[in-house]
């Protein structure tokens, strides 16, 4: 019998929980260990999973000889550090998207990663989704060229609350998390890297510190384009919209759902095991670990996401 993968996850939050969801229909792996900054509410949910072992701190967790894994799922300012961490502790690990917000962070995070032989993978759920996925392979087969990707994301967030419409101890940021899902799916559904991009933002919000609206415009190697539309002051309908424009369809890609320009509903349900974007991402993270080789969406790969990012902020004055 296999020998089951221990896992560790940080951050016991509204994507942690997706995680823990995910991870209980995905066979020879544990959770043994459960790391969140609240620990009367994370002792809750460790019970609710079984989980045995919960603390506050992620060094605590890295210490304990049985963790194979660690997910994070914490605040964006801590994940390239906690990062470093986990591989200097000799753990695989998997952080939520963004890896960074400094692209110096995110180059050390891939330099050590290719050092260290571990498995080291960024969350880019998009390219799990089954309904991305379908796209992908039509792509890949030669039937399908994308011609314009067209992406709105939107939320009404005036405040600094979570996707549970729970208060946050940190900043979200429109451009290095939700503008990073489309630059690296834009890029890796055309097969092709971003030569061109551009940004506009609006008004800074006085008390968050950051812009509420954005714009952004690429293109790949191949000629390709992307507008992308992000911001949250929009008060419905929320989510992330994928439109792709190619030279023999149009696909309409609501997360894991799919459906052509006249609005007809595709069946996805047989591209992958699950139609679970989060869990799927997380068997990629667990088959490579196993099978000892790099992830897709491994640090490496998703790393020229962040350098346009970067060269985003330095436009916009960052």
């Amino acid at each position: 019998m296999t020998k089951p993968i221990k896992v560790a996850l940080a951050g016991a939050g509204a994507f942690g929980i997706k995680h823990l969801d995910g991870i209980k229909n995905i066979e020879g792996v544990e959770v043994v260990s459960l790391v969140s900054r609240e620990l009367e509410k994370t002792r809750e949910i460790a019970a609710k999973y079984g989980i045995g072992h919960v603390t506050t701190e992620l060094a605590e967790s890295l210490a304990l000889k049985a963790v194979d894994a660690v997910i994070l799922c914490t605040p964006t300012q801590m994940h390239a550090a906690q990062t470093l961490a986990c591989l200097r502790a000799g753990k695989h690990v998997q952080v939520e998207i963004p890896l960074c917000d400094v692209l110096n962070d995110g180059e050390e995070v891939a330099q050590l990663a290719a050092q260290s032989g571990l498995v080291a993978m960024c969350g880019h759920t998009r390219r799990f989704n089954p309904s991305h996925q379908y796209v992908h392979k039509e792509v890949t087969a030669g039937r399908f060229n994308i011609q314009q990707m067209d992406v709105q994301t939107y939320f009404f967030r005036r405040s600094n609350m979570n996707a549970l419409g729970q208060p946050r101890s940190w900043t979200d940021h429109l451009l290095w998390h939700h503008a990073a899902h489309t630059v690296d799916l834009f890029a890796y559904q055309c097969g092709s890297p971003i030569v061109k991009a551009n940004a506009i933002q609006g008004p800074i919000h006085p008390t968050l510190g950051i812009a509420m609206d954005m714009s952004l415009q690429l293109k790949s190697a191949n000629g390709a384009i992307c507008t992308l539309s992000l911001s949250f002051n929009n008060d419905g309908p929320l989510g992330t919209f994928f439109r792709y424009i190619g030279d023999t369809a149009t696909y309409i890609a609501r997360y894991d759902d799919l459906f052509n320009g006249k609005e007809e509903k595709i069946d996805v349900s047989q591209v992958a095991v699950s139609m679970n974007g989060i869990e799927l991402q997380d068997r990629e993270f667990f088959a490579a670990i196993r099978e000892g080789r790099q992830p897709d969406s491994s640090v490496a790969s998703v790393l020229p996401c962040y350098r346009v990012l970067h060269a985003l902020e330095q436009q916009l004055g960052g």
